[in-house]
């Protein structure tokens, strides 16, 4: 009988799987992008390209701080408003519902939903402009152009940070609103750009 393992000719260069860490994934696509994605060149690096942006935008970046949530995603709610100053001194009586009217929480955040996303923010560096560790804020992409005063959300290096972004004698500068972290110089080899501007900040009442 004939030795089958004679005719094998040996291990080749190059065979079995490739060293590194990279995953074989497979996911279900709809027909009409199924199609596209069939007839598309290159599609294995499109389809890489297109995953890494998605992620990188709903903020699973080693360097981003927190989750992103497109604001567009987040069902609506209504609350009822009343519409009346509160002041620190005698109480006022809420018990009136024909003086309150319902109104759209997600629409008077984000005035626009499409560009705005909400994130949970990690750190500190931001305190004294009211941002504390664990907070939402919710930042407004179409703003890549904040003023000196409000909270930019940048991109530096490939790291997300929130900071005030000023220029002082043609120099970029990110600001923090906390003493115990250094003003960080934007030189001209840095990658750097404004991704989006803080429009409200959400926590809860502290103590």
């Amino acid at each position: 009988m004939e030795d089958r393992k004679s005719r094998r000719g040996g291990a080749r260069p190059g065979a079995g799987h490739p060293k590194g860490d990279s995953r074989m994934i497979s996911f279900r696509a709809p027909g009409p992008l199924a199609e596209q994605l069939e007839g598309m060149e290159n599609r294995t690096e499109f389809i890489r390209q297109a995953l890494a942006w998605a992620v990188r935008e709903r903020g699973h970046h080693p360097g981003f701080p927190g989750h992103a949530v497109p604001a567009g995603s987040v069902r609506p709610l209504s609350l009822p408003y009343y519409d009346f100053s509160v002041v620190a001194g005698f109480p006022v009586p809420l018990d009136n519902d024909e003086r309150s009217q319902d109104i759209d929480i997600l629409s008077m955040l984000c005035p626009h939903p499409e560009a705005s996303y909400l994130i949970r923010v990690s750190g500190n560096s931001m305190i004294d402009a009211g941002v504390l560790s664990g907070d939402i804020v919710i930042v407004d992409k179409s703003n890549r152009n904040p003023g000196p005063h409000e909270i930019a959300m940048c991109e530096l290096n490939g790291e997300y940070t929130l900071k005030h972004f000023v220029l002082e004698q043609g120099q970029g500068w990110l600001v923090p609103a906390n003493p115990e972290y250094p003003r960080i110089r934007i030189s001209p080899e840095d990658d750097f750009s404004v991704w989006g501007t803080v429009t409200y900040i959400i926590h809860k009442a502290r103590d």
